[in-house]
């Protein structure tokens, strides 16, 4: 595409995601739909703000001043997040940081965008299921029937594998070996690929759906079409709801695929996987993400402190329960 403007601007911004985020990068598309979104809030701001045209806008109107401004705007009028500010914040910075290789003359300009600080954020605990309520939500579906047979292996999958949403619905044939070892290929974020080995159990709730064709997904809808990431929240919401007549603790619980991911990461952790090998399971690019389950959950927070009891020498007094005296209990009633 040519621009009449002889301003580079708009020429960096496709440059951005084209050669640095697609190609350098490999970002995924839902990386490339946020930061586009992020920026094309920005610009907008802007353009507004100096009472200007997108287009009209350049590189000297990109300042701190003006994105202090927006940051301010997005939680204060669209009423985001703290965190939905960070990201924003994030996406501007890596456009400015793309800036900055392209235009070194602008370089303290760019340089105090570069330097704002993301926002503390108060980061919720993760949400998880213990094995025996996921146990109940995967009892729920009719196996007996095409649909909950497909419903079952999908849950089941995905607590098996821990994988995203976006990953499950996009294996295909041709990324399953459903004879030993059972394995899939799954397609992660920024083009990353991993094995994850599947329990026997699962691949044999997998053979009936595989299809004949390669390229065709292992998890369609009834249309035939691969299932949407709505859809997979709908079927596990309506197997939670059904369970929660026998497990309560599933009314308060938030739902979504996202927490079968999170509980595999937790039963991996109360097997004594180490945290390093869980990263590589879930396709964590950082030990710092696949921490915070350690953090999570409370009864290894218990078990860890029963071991420093036991590695302290502090011996519990084995005598039964305390019980008041009958002088203490008369001492109490005249009181």
């Amino acid at each position: 595409m040519t621009h009449t403007t002889k301003d580079p601007l708009l020429r960096l911004v496709e440059s951005y995601f084209d050669d640095h985020l697609r190609r350098v990068r490999g970002a995924s598309r839902h990386t490339l739909r946020a930061y586009a979104h992020a920026l094309r809030l920005f610009f907008i701001f802007l353009a507004g703000r100096l009472r200007r045209s997108i287009a009209e806008l350049s590189v000297d109107d990109v300042q701190a001043d003006a994105v202090l401004a927006f940051l301010d705007h997005v939680e204060t009028v669209r009423h985001n997040t703290s965190a939905s500010r960070n990201c924003r914040l994030a996406a501007i910075r890596g456009f400015v940081a793309h800036l900055l290789r392209h235009d070194i003359a602008r370089a303290a300009q760019y340089q105090r965008i570069i330097a704002i600080p993301s926002k503390k954020t108060r980061h919720r605990p993760v949400t998880y299921w213990e094995p025996e309520v996921v146990a109940a939500i995967l009892a729920e579906p009719d196996r007996a029937t095409t649909f909950g047979a497909r419903d079952h292996a999908l849950l089941l999958f995905l607590y098996n594998t821990g994988a995203r949403v976006s990953e499950a619905v996009a294996v295909r044939r041709r990324d399953l070996q459903l004879t030993r070892p059972h394995h899939v290929r799954l397609h992660g974020k920024g083009g990353k690929e991993r094995l994850c080995p599947l329990w026997p159990e699962t691949a044999l709730a997998l053979a009936p759906l595989v299809p004949t064709d390669d390229d065709v997904g292992v998890f369609r809808s009834r249309r035939g079409n691969q299932l949407s990431r709505d859809g997979v929240t709908y079927l596990l919401a309506k197997y939670v709801r059904r369970a929660s007549r026998a497990h309560p603790v599933l009314r308060r619980s938030r739902i979504g695929p996202h927490v079968l991911r999170h509980s595999c990461a937790v039963a991996l952790l109360q097997a004594g996987v180490d945290v390093t090998v869980i990263r590589d399971y879930l396709g964590h690019a950082s030990v710092a993400t696949t921490s915070r389950y350690v953090t999570s959950n409370l009864q290894m927070k218990r078990d860890v402190l029963d071991a420093f009891w036991k590695r302290a020498g502090l011996v519990r007094d084995q005598k039964g329960p305390w019980k008041p005296k009958p002088e203490l209990l008369r001492f109490l009633a005249s009181l």
